[in-house]
């Protein structure tokens, strides 16, 4: 057990959900034996190849108060439980598929719980369990009669089966491989042929007292196959399941399509109904812009008259002399201010005496000695200054 849930893991270690998928494999093998998992390459319709878990072996449906083995294959998506698993009837070199409502020409099985298939409460269980059920009403297999030729297999086995897409789930589309003759597509038993009723690898449950390897039936009310000849009731049936079945298909396609289109349709009303509501919202912004740069634009005029008012009257008053303009409230401001100003002007005299010099007006000598007798004189008042300032309580 610890070894099959080791290798499950393994083969499992590139999907999304591998825990629980481990969980539902192990709870499923434990129950039906007979089923096997390998991990085996898939190849989907657009040329892409995947390691996907398939799930083989045999599962007892009960028909008619005998139990027969039915040959089946579960494929198991990288996102399983997002997506529906792919389930077909493998049929062995001595069946044929009877094709239903519930399986196609190609061993697709279609079911309602495949239908419905819901990622958080659907399981592999009880999907194994509604294909008994599904079987046990309608069987997806039939004996071949003795005098009929099996059908050939190919040489070499194809990795995959015919996978034509499940109407209403989401996921990877499966084109079905189409064979060049018109004769029903067979499908390989990797050299594994499955057990009759009552062997040991075959299910649990009683071997009918009559066994045959699977169960003969008629086609509706049609009379019983004689000499391994098809009547015409034989293939209008065929062609009646054929044409529902294509029906079926079209109608799938044009409802998934009709629901495509809707989805753009909400999605495009969505999306106007969210521009409209920031345009709104960009035209509420603007028209307070405006209301706003209304109202500056009138302040800005009442400055603009206030300016001309003061214009004019500036230019009506005498010169003011800027000495008596500037007076301090305090002697110690005004030594403050003195020393500023005699500074500013001895750093213009030093930058003139360098222009003097540059020029050639003056000699390097009378250039050193009044330089030094002006930055004397600067270092005195800048120390003076700081004195005034620190007595001022300002900031120095």
């Amino acid at each position: 057990m610890a070894n099959d849930e080791a290798a499950i893991k393994s083969y499992l270690a590139k999907y999304k959900h591998r825990d629980f998928t481990t969980r539902e494999v192990m709870s499923l093998i434990q129950v039906y034996r007979s089923l096997t998992y390998r991990l085996e390459v898939f190849v989907f319709n657009n040329g892409t190849r995947k390691n996907l878990l398939n799930l083989e072996g045999t599962i007892p449906v009960t028909y008619k108060g005998a139990v027969y083995n039915i040959p089946v294959c579960i494929w198991l998506m990288d996102t399983h439980p997002q997506n529906v698993p792919l389930c077909f009837v493998k049929p062995t070199a001595d069946m044929t598929i009877r094709v239903s409502k519930y399986v196609d020409s190609n061993g697709k099985v279609y079911l309602p719980y495949l239908h419905e298939w819901n990622p958080n409460g659907s399981n592999l269980m009880k999907l194994v369990q509604s294909m008994i059920a599904a079987f046990g009403e309608l069987p997806p297999v039939y004996s071949k009669p003795r005098n009929e030729m099996p059908m050939p297999y190919p040489p070499t086995f194809p990795t995959t089966f015919p996978h034509p897409q499940y109407p209403s789930q989401p996921g990877p589309t499966f084109m079905p491989h189409v064979r060049p003759t018109a004769e029903m597509p067979t499908y390989p038993n990797f050299g594994l042929p499955y057990p009759h009723p009552g062997t040991a690898n075959g299910s649990q449950f009683p071997t009918p007292a009559n066994p045959l390897p699977y169960p003969t039936f008629n086609y509706g009310s049609s009379p019983e196959v004689a000499g391994g000849t098809i009547t015409e009731e034989h293939i209008k049936v065929s062609l009646l399941s054929a044409v529902e079945d294509k029906l079926r298909r079209r109608l799938n396609e044009q409802s998934q399509q009709s629901q495509a289109e809707l989805e753009t349709l909400r999605r495009t009303a969505q999306e106007l109904q969210e521009g409209k509501m920031r345009l709104e919202d960009i035209l509420a912004r603007l028209q307070k812009e405006r209301s706003d740069l209304d109202k500056n634009i009138t302040i800005l005029q009442e400055k603009e008259k206030e300016l001309q008012s003061a214009v004019e009257r500036l230019g009506e008053q005498e010169g003011v002399d800027v000495d008596e303009a500037v007076v301090t409230t305090a002697p110690l401001y005004t030594q403050l201010m003195n020393s500023f100003a005699e500074e500013a002007t001895l750093e213009d005299a030093i930058y003139y005496m360098g222009e003097a010099l540059r020029k050639e007006v003056i000699d390097l000598d009378t250039f050193l000695k009044q330089v030094r007798t002006l930055a004397r004189r600067q270092f005195t008042l800048r120390a003076l200054m700081q004195k005034c300032r620190q007595k001022a309580q300002l900031a120095c």
